[in-house]
């Protein structure tokens, strides 16, 4: 495994060089460090390397790991499925939420996120390759979820997330992306502050940014497999 900086580096030059080839406006795509299963110690190596926004799957694992390290300017971002029983810890101690997909949660997450912390910044989960195994909404029930999570004072709605299956085909990756961002451009007609488009990982992420990713999540070329 590559040490922490060489591998940041790489996925930093990978970034660019993406942005550059599909157009986009450099830095316009925020490199989110997926440190799930991953010690406090790898990501503050990862933070000493100039890194501050990580993403995490599981609660208790990511709040002992928020606790731990304890340093201001990072930004947390859960991923995970949210499960209702979690929606307190979740709404205490991340930034962002990228997994909505329920209006019951979002209620939950709106009623116990605590007021002298800013608006939990939110994005609904779309299952854009309608897979039973993945959590996620379907298209035809976006707009009625986004304009109900709109409503909710202590979220703030940005945009929407998707993990679309597996495919090594490149213009096959992209005509997901492709669907994913026509989805937001959709919802922009109501609510034109939407502004993220959370997709892309390790294997794919070239694709998600030439389809407007606006985040991409990447956890194995950083940090190696899933421990």
């Amino acid at each position: 495994m590559k040490n922490t900086a060489t591998a940041i580096n790489e996925i930093r030059a990978r970034i660019r060089a993406a942005e550059t080839r599909f157009g986009r406006k450099p830095d316009s795509v925020r490199l989110l460090a997926v440190s799930k299963t991953k010690p406090a110690e790898l990501v503050l190596r990862a933070i000493e390397c100039g890194q501050t926004e990580f993403a995490e799957n599981y609660v208790q694992e990511a709040v002992e790991k928020i606790t731990r390290i304890g340093l201001p300017g990072l930004t947390w971002h859960f991923i995970g499925p949210v499960q209702s029983n979690k929606t307190k810890p979740i709404a205490a101690s991340f930034d962002w939420v990228h997994s909505l997909d329920r209006l019951k949660i979002a209620e939950r997450l709106n009623a116990t996120r605590p007021d002298h912390l800013p608006p939990l910044e939110v994005c609904l989960q779309v299952n854009i390759s309608h897979e039973a195994s993945k959590s996620g909404i379907s298209a035809n029930e976006l707009d009625e979820l986004a304009m109900a999570c709109n409503e909710l004072p202590r979220l703030r709605l940005r945009g929407l997330m998707a993990l679309p299956a597996p495919v090594a085909d490149f213009d096959q990756q992209r005509q997901s992306f492709y669907e994913v961002k026509m989805l937001l451009v959709h919802l922009k007609r109501t609510l034109p502050g939407l502004d993220t488009l959370s997709m892309g990982t390790t294997r794919d992420m070239e694709a998600a940014i030439a389809e407007g990713a606006t985040m991409v999540r990447i956890g194995t070329a950083l940090f190696g497999p899933r421990e």
